[in-house]
């Protein structure tokens, strides 16, 4: 992935788990990276370990619900770096233990704002910054949950089920353009939202890891793996695509 060079990457939610994880590799890549999160604290602490590592990054409060923050995000990458080459559109909110009838209009609102709105947002206004470039790729990150129901998590499901919409109607919209737009489908990775998810319950825990033919969840290195590669020169003729990380999840 050495082709990377010299480039500029956007990664949201960028503060934690496969976020961060997806930022301090595709540093190491030799991206510079803006690292967009609405945590400070944690989301300058993803910087410090990029630039301990010889990397450039910069942080931007960004909270992906809100378009102005998405917009000065993308401009901060042209302005500190000179443009934008790829865009890891990761930043999102889980549900859990919440059958349909008891789901309210703030809940609905709050997690289609991030998880479906964010993912929109950021799309238009990164698509013009690539395009200024000459091509990119974008990376939205979806969940198995984007293409199985999941009980108690509707708000959720319906919320990744778009963000795979979105991405194929983008791959399709941004094709002539020379950008490739592709979604990652993750299945349980060992982060702090798939602890909340499973209500800080190790039986619950243990059971969504039993569903997993490989027997574990996956790790958030094994996420940007698939990342990096769909931002990479590897996968140039892979757009409008769900690329599965799941240990064989939805084979079943």
């Amino acid at each position: 992935m050495s082709d990377a060079r010299s480039k500029v990457a956007l990664v949201t939610g960028a503060s934690a788990g496969i976020g961060r994880e997806t930022a301090i590799e595709m540093a190491r890549d030799g991206y510079s990276i803006i690292v967009a999160d609405i945590l400070v604290d944690e989301g300058k602490d993803t910087v410090r370990r990029i630039e301990s590592a010889g990397g450039k990054a910069v942080f931007v409060r960004t909270d992906v619900s809100v378009e102005s923050d998405v917009r000065a995000s993308v401009q901060a990458a042209v302005s500190e770096f000179g443009g934008l080459d790829a865009a890891v559109n990761n930043a999102g909110l889980e549900q859990s233990g919440c059958p349909v009838t008891e789901v309210t209009q703030e809940l609905c609102d709050r997690i289609l704002g991030i998880n479906v709105r964010g993912v929109l947002m950021g799309m238009k206004h990164q698509i013009p910054a690539m395009r200024a470039r000459g091509g990119g790729a974008i990376v939205n990150l979806s969940s198995i949950a984007g293409q199985l129901g999941f009980p108690g998590a509707s708000v959720y499901v319906a919320s990744k089920h778009a963000v795979i919409g979105l991405t194929r109607t983008a791959a399709l919209e941004c094709a002539p353009l020379g950008i490739r737009v592709n979604a990652v489908c993750p299945g349980a990775i060992q982060t702090d939202m798939i602890d909340r998810f499973a209500g800080h319950d190790s039986a619950a825990k243990s059971a969504l890891i039993a569903h997993h033919p490989l027997g574990r969840i996956g790790t958030v290195s094994e996420v940007a793996s698939a990342i990096r590669w769909l931002c990479s020169t590897g996968s140039a003729f892979v757009t409008g695509q769900c690329v599965t990380v799941d240990g064989g999840y939805t084979a079943q």
